[in-house]
């Protein structure tokens, strides 16, 4: 692609992305952003007045020493500060205002599309480099906006405002200042295009510094368990180098286009200078309309040199924008179907029929599974690690899509029916219980929100967490601290399970749901999920082979496939066997110990 296509191009980028930004917000704002811009407008004539001012004070004050004169235009010029100090407190608050309401407004949209998108997308991301990309786009939303409404009410009302006081003072010398402006927004547009992609790694590079900082506060016992503090500080010292060179490049390509403007200026101040100055002394001109002038003159240049860099910050800006929309654009890969209907359970039987699947282009996970997860038994996958199991758990609530087959419950292919209504039906313990900012209370009661007080209560007895519970300091309202992180392992994997119980679902998926427990608190727990999977499908991954010996149908899942089927005790039988082998070796060690 030519060098103007590509140019062109992104041009055209730019331009369907402030379409957009626009679009969004303008009418939402309209009163808002109108009131801001007759403040902006306000101080824009409060800014030309004291240039078109200076004639009068130069003839009729210092001149004809008129004291009558020096008063009114005293008080003009002190009404004239006033009306720009409280006109620029108007729209400094109100922009302010209209800001931080579209962060938060933009805020809502991302964590709703974090929301609606599928967990393969947040598997391949990680979470702290796009919190901090997200935040770092969406206060260059806010800027841009502001700074579009206040270039053309502020900045180009001031320039034009300065422009008419010079007109009208001297029309000549007018034609001499403006023609360095065509100029400098030349010198600005060469620097544009290189900002773009400067400003894309800027912000890469920035988030990239954020995710270490929280990756580092969240994993701070395995950096010090491992010494890791030397390696963590030369990565962080890298990622923030690197960065620095990335802001100090944007950096130096708003100075490069400095001197040449500035030289311009001086040139076209210089001029006006030395031509009005012998207009004065030799053909008698008036001093009071140069003084006049050359203040416009002066002042008009601060209000010129923003509007010929504004380029500069706004394509940063939509660079921001365009990153922030793509993420917004992204459509779910796990999205319902548009005729999809929400699911209707008989008995909640579970069936895999020939599924295929691989995540992304990886190695296939699943080759041809095909199992049946009767209503109201439970079913064990068993194996070594990495066969597939987990994702099979994953599948049945549909984080992921098929390559090919087919899962069903009561016949229904969960690709037809709606995700929130399949998932409603399901409680699932994960391998690694996860808690959420807020109190236990709380964390449980994610499980059924319109749950009440006693029936929380009563899912953590079940759950064998109730007593740990009243001995935290607040009880059941104390704060479970970062990622649950002010409890134990077992606890947190206790109120995951108290979760589950209080979600009173038809299906339960355990996903290695004792792993995380003690001998004593793995028996209690253990009892109380025999109770809890009566009358439900469940579908329950153990490496603890002890903990599953009662199950209806065992599975074993090896390189994504099914080896073997059929009850413990069947199982046991096959010597030769892998689950034969996999009781030997998970199993009798901890027999011998509990004996001992």
């Amino acid at each position: 692609m030519a060098k103007s296509d590509k140019t062109s191009q992104l041009n055209d980028e730019t331009l369907v992305t402030v379409k957009r930004v626009i679009h969004e917000n303008w009418r939402r704002y309209f009163k808002q952003y109108l009131l801001a811009f007759v403040l902006l407008v306000a101080v824009a004539a409060a800014t030309a007045f004291p240039a078109w001012i200076i004639r009068d004070i130069v003839n009729d004050v210092f001149v004809r020493q008129d004291l009558k004169a020096a008063y009114l235009i005293a008080t003009a010029v002190f009404i004239a500060f006033a009306v720009r100090g409280f006109a620029t407190y108007g729209y400094l608050y109100v922009l302010g205002k209209i800001g931080n309401n579209i962060v938060a407004t933009y805020q809502r949209k991302v964590f709703a599309q974090l929301l609606r998108l599928g967990v393969e997308f947040h598997k391949s991301n990680r979470s702290a480099y796009l919190v901090g990309q997200i935040n770092q786009n969406i206060v260059g939303m806010r800027t841009m906006l502001n700074n579009i409404v206040t270039m053309f009410a502020r900045d180009l009302f001031t320039l034009i405002a300065l422009v008419i006081v010079m007109v009208v003072q001297d029309p000549y010398m007018s034609i001499i200042s403006v023609t360095v402006l065509p100029v400098i927004a030349l010198i600005m547009g060469k620097y544009v295009r290189r900002i773009r992609k400067v400003a894309r790694e800027e912000v890469d590079l920035n988030a990239r510094v954020n995710s270490a900082f929280i990756e580092n506060s969240q994993g701070m016992e395995i950096v010090k368990s491992f010494t890791m503090e030397e390696q963590m500080s030369q990565k962080l010292h890298d990622l923030t180098a690197a960065a620095e060179i990335r802001s100090n490049k944007i950096v130096r390509l708003n100075a490069k286009a400095k001197p040449p403007t500035e030289i311009l200026a001086g040139f076209a101040i210089a001029s006006v200078v030395a031509f009005g100055g012998y207009r004065v002394a030799e053909l008698g001109h008036d001093v009071g309309s140069l003084l006049s002038f050359l203040t416009a003159a002066m002042l008009a240049y601060e209000p010129a040199r923003k509007l010929a860099s504004f380029r500069v910050q706004f394509e940063k800006n939509v660079v921001n924008a365009r990153m922030l929309f793509d993420l917004l654009d992204l459509p779910p890969r796990q999205a319902d179907k548009p005729d999809a209907k929400p699911i209707a359970f008989k008995k909640s039987e579970i069936i895999f029929d020939d599924v295929h699947f691989s995540y992304q282009e990886d190695e296939p996970i699943l080759r041809g599974v095909s199992i049946k997860a009767k209503a109201g038994q439970t079913t064990a996958l068993v194996g070594p690690s990495g066969g597939g199991k987990s994702t099979m758990i994953a599948l049945v609530q549909r984080f992921f899509d098929l390559e090919s087959g087919k899962i069903s419950i009561d016949g229904q292919d969960i690709t037809t029916v709606t995700a929130s209504s399949l998932r409603k039906s399901i409680a699932y313990v994960s391998q690694q219980p996860i808690l959420f900012e807020g109190s236990i209370l709380e964390n449980i009661r994610f499980g059924r929100p319109d749950a009440s007080d006693e029936e929380v209560f009563e899912a953590a007895k079940q759950a064998q967490a109730h007593d740990f519970i009243l001995e935290q300091p607040d009880g059941y309202e104390t704060a479970v601290g970062e990622l649950g992180g002010n409890l134990s392992g077992g606890q947190r994997q206790r109120l995951s399970i108290a979760r589950a119980f209080l979600r009173d679902a038809p299906i339960l998926l355990l996903d290695e749901a004792t792993s995380a427990l003690d001998n004593q608190s793995e028996r209690l727990v253990q009892q109380a999920l025999e109770k809890l999977v009566q009358g439900r499908t469940t579908i329950v991954i153990a490496h603890r082979l002890s903990t599953i010996r009662n199950a209806d149908k065992i599975y074993v899942i090896e390189d994504g496939e099914v080896t073997q089927e059929g009850k413990h005790a069947t199982l046991m039988k096959k010597k030769t066997g892998t689950y034969a082998r996999l009781h030997a070796i998970h199993d009798e060690p901890r027999t011998i110990k509990e004996a001992s």
